[in-house]
């Protein structure tokens, strides 16, 4: 279920066919450049997983933030000033000792952007789509993420006027960190619920 990265020193054709599209748009003037470079941009550094680390590891350090994400995510969230298209409706689920959550949308690929940025290829892909739902422990541990039987799984399907966003379990050995090296930690995948997070050095 895990994405293929291509580590060589060649393109791939995703990347070559996208290289081929933002010279040839601009060139035959279907897309304005500046238009293109700020939606690059926006992408890059204003949309993304980061926005969701941030917002875990404010949970993680302020229990009354916490308290206000798991009652109206929406509105604690926007407290971060991100809203707006594929962000409007909001909910947080927490992992704990006893429940792990693992998000999917069944029907096409809703994902909330604004926090977690494009939706992996694997998300949109309809075996992730079907078996998230029917055997949601053989997904899980086909990421990695082995449950002991007494560990509940709950799977969230996302919506045109709902998505989720995964609350992780802090990992032992991060008391006293700060929240910027705890979102260090934090990474899409345990946003989704298919990955915990882990401090360095403890054993997975």
């Amino acid at each position: 279920m895990s994405e293929d990265h291509d580590h060589g020193s060649h393109p791939s054709d995703t990347e070559l066919r996208v290289r081929a599209l933002e010279s040839g748009l601009p060139e035959k003037g279907y897309v304005d450049p500046a238009a293109l470079d700020l939606i690059v941009d926006t992408y890059e550094h204003k949309i993304g997983p980061h926005n969701g680390a941030r917002i875990v590891a404010k949970a993680w350090s302020d229990p009354a933030y916490k308290t206000r994400l798991l009652a109206n995510a929406t509105k604690a969230i926007g407290e971060f000033g991100l809203s707006g298209r594929q962000g409007e409706h909001l909910v947080a689920v927490e992992n704990t000792g006893s429940i792990h959550n693992l998000v999917v949308c069944t029907l096409c690929s809703c994902y909330p952007w604004p926090i977690l940025g494009l939706p992996p290829v694997w998300y949109k892909s309809a075996p992730y789509r079907a078996r998230a739902v029917l055997e949601p422990r053989a997904v899980l541990a086909e990421f990695g993420v082995n449950l002991t039987l007494d560990k509940a799984v709950k799977v969230w399907d996302s919506t045109a006027e709902i998505r989720y966003l995964v609350l992780p379990e802090r990992p032992d050995g991060t008391q006293g960190w700060d929240e910027e090296r705890l979102a260090s930690l934090v990474t899409r995948d345990s946003m989704i619920g298919v990955a915990k997070v882990t401090a360095p050095g403890a054993q997975t």
